[in-house]
């Protein structure tokens, strides 16, 4: 395992970030083909030892139980301050107002139960998972900056929004002396590369770390264009990412690479991802022991410049999606 800091901070993260939205109660939530804790536990334990420190969660992923399976096996397989543990905050985990979004009120409630689900006095890296438009951005920023203040929080990062949104919020921050987001969580893969166009120049400018999701497009660079998987059939926002017959001929670029090279697809696809200078650490979601192989094993996977240009090719402009 490769090890690098989170874009301009001193905070040093592995190059693979462990997604954990797979890891959840499969009756809890929205994730039916999430893994239960016996078997996410074997996976973690396993990622640990295989030089991962890095570990992304959320306090929606499977209505909380992804947070409370992290904090259980990250305290049993590992001592807290050897990892870097990030939660997210935004969607709805209760009912009626204030049950959701970025007010002050929801912030400072929703950390304080992820804590308490985590079974941590702090996460080193609290992210809002998206733009919250009925918050003012002052009230979200300011909110954030007290977390970060009282202890409760290492450093601040973002998701998924336009770059007029993240440029607002990172020149409000400065200008009211209130800690800044340092990372940028969003959706880049070869097949939606929309990001390079304003926000990756944007991250690159600020010192911002990048650690994209879905850096395999939902595993469709890992297989054949047809073929399906339990989570395909039954990820309903998976399902509105990729739908473009044009991604084909990417997909298909991914396999003869592979197939030239003698690596799994999966290898070659975050090869890609990880050759990029403004990604810090893409985060990937595993349910099998070869997923984190390939995870692994793709940091020290160096892809030519002719073979770069192969996957890139074909790209054609895409809907921005994924907000």
């Amino acid at each position: 395992m490769e090890y690098t800091r989170l874009g301009s901070t001193g905070l040093e993260v592995s190059r693979i970030c462990l997604g954990m939205m797979s890891f959840g109660e499969p009756d809890r939530g929205n994730h039916p083909w999430s893994l239960g804790e016996e078997d996410s536990r074997r996976l973690i334990e396993k990622a640990l030892t295989s030089g991962i420190t890095f570990f992304d969660t959320a306090n929606v992923y499977s209505d909380g139980s992804s947070e409370e399976i992290t904090g259980r096996a990250l305290r049993d397989f590992t001592n807290r301050d050897d990892v870097v543990l990030a939660t997210k905050v935004h969607g709805r985990m209760h009912p009626g107002p204030n049950g959701a979004g970025l007010s002050r009120k929801a912030i400072l409630r929703e950390l304080d139960d992820s804590l308490r689900r985590l079974g941590t006095d702090y996460v080193d890296l609290y992210q809002i998972h998206r733009w919250d438009p009925k918050t003012p951005i002052e009230e979200t920023l300011e909110a954030l900056d007290s977390a970060v203040r009282s202890g409760k929080v290492r450093y601040l990062g973002a998701s998924s929004m336009w770059a007029w949104q993240f440029s607002k919020a990172l020149h409000l921050a400065g200008e009211h002396g209130w800690h800044r987001f340092v990372s940028m969580q969003d959706h880049y893969n070869l097949l939606n590369r929309e990001e390079e166009r304003e926000m990756h120049p944007l991250c690159a400018d600020q010192g911002i770390g990048v650690i994209p999701w879905s850096p395999l497009a939902r595993g469709r660079l890992t297989r054949d264009w047809e073929e399906s998987t339990a989570r395909s059939d039954t990820d309903r926002f998976g399902q509105t990412l990729y739908d473009e017959s044009s991604d084909r001929a990417i997909v298909d670029r991914v396999a003869e690479i592979a197939r030239e090279r003698g690596i799994p697809r999966a290898q070659v696809a975050l090869a890609w991802v990880l050759a990029k200078p403004v990604v810090s650490a893409p985060i990937v979601g595993v349910t099998k022991d070869h997923h984190l192989d390939d995870a692994v094993a793709a940091v020290d996977v160096r892809l030519t410049d002719e073979e770069i240009a192969r996957l890139e090719e074909p790209y054609t402009p895409h809907p921005v999606v994924g907000f």
